[in-house]
């Protein structure tokens, strides 16, 4: 029997009574942007169920993001990071017009990216934002092997991405690889030797044994049982609140049932109307609690942070 019928029903206490664990907002550092949920692809466990239909999540547009960059100044919001994620962003029309703004406003810039086509379509345009130094694009691979990516992304994704990696590394893009550790016939450190071999094989400059320029991040599975964490977890866990990325960063996403944008507690947890914090970055920075199978699998237990 799956428990976790039972858990993260209560947003204040656990299924077996105890308080829940809750993260205060220490102070907006990085925020969010989905720029839709439409991928090119759909790969075999993705969180957010991107895929070429999947609109439940529509395109932000230039104007939208703006408004929210705006925010930031007249609330004198201390915000140095600016991430974008899908879907895949460059399926956007609007994605080079739209990091262009963030770039010159001086945020550092990180774009969640598999790639593919939608990437190397954009390619003329994409080589003008290359001067920028605080532009790092991260690349999603789902194993250093071409069979168990492909396992997860679909076949024919390998060469592509490959492809799309070289493209970057040859216009002198700052680049880090995203992974999964999914893989239970492998440790973390074999994961990272497999990458090491890759890299040098591909003439990639990325030390694989560095966690800010290979991520490795845990598994999300529903399906998984976890356990819920509570206000008492936090000593016996050693782990520090404010690490925590519902502490420091938020996601603007445009929901299809409202035709609007609005603030989501998370970058993980885009859909679940528990985790909107409307649409006044000021007013977000509400304590969220973890009531979510994500908010202990990935972020507490599985130390996981989009932005790492």
């Amino acid at each position: 029997m799956n428990n976790n019928l039972q858990k993260f029903t209560n947003k204040y206490l656990t299924a077996d009574g105890n308080r829940r664990a809750f993260i205060k907002m220490k102070e907006l550092r990085t925020l969010w942007f989905n720029t839709g949920t439409l991928c090119n692809i759909e790969c075999e466990g993705c969180y957010i169920e991107s895929s070429p239909k999947n609109d439940q999540l529509l395109y932000i547009n230039h104007s939208e993001i703006k408004k929210y960059l705006d925010q930031i100044f007249k609330l004198k919001l201390r915000v140095k990071s600016i991430g974008f994620t899908g879907g895949e962003p460059f399926m956007n029309k609007d994605i080079i017009k739209i990091l262009k703004i963030c770039l010159d406003k001086n945020f550092q810039v990180l774009v969640l990216t598999n790639g593919m086509q939608p990437m190397l379509n954009r390619s003329s345009d994409l080589i003008s934002l290359s001067r920028y130094s605080k532009l790092t694009m991260r690349i999603s691979l789902d194993h250093y092997t071409r069979i168990k990516h492909e396992l997860i992304r679909g076949k024919n994704t390998w060469n592509k991405t490959v492809e799309g990696i070289n493209f970057l590394n040859n216009n002198n893009f700052k680049i880090n690889i995203a992974s999964r550790l999914l893989w239970k016939d492998e440790n973390e450190t074999e994961i990272r030797v497999g990458f090491k071999n890759l890299f040098r094989k591909i003439k990639l400059n990325i030390d694989a044994l560095d966690r800010k320029q290979l991520v490795l991040f845990p598994e999300m599975d529903n399906n998984y049982d976890i356990s819920e964490i509570t206000s008492s977890c936090w000593n016996k866990l050693n782990i520090n609140r404010e690490n925590i990325m519902c502490s420091n960063s938020r996601m603007i996403v445009k929901r299809k049932q409202t035709g609007k944008t609005s603030i989501a507690a998370c970058t993980l947890i885009p859909y679940d109307l528990n985790f909107d914090l409307g649409k006044d970055l000021l007013r977000s920075h509400k304590k969220v609690y973890l009531n979510h199978v994500h908010c202990a699998k990935f972020c507490v237990l599985g130390g996981g942070n989009c932005k790492q």
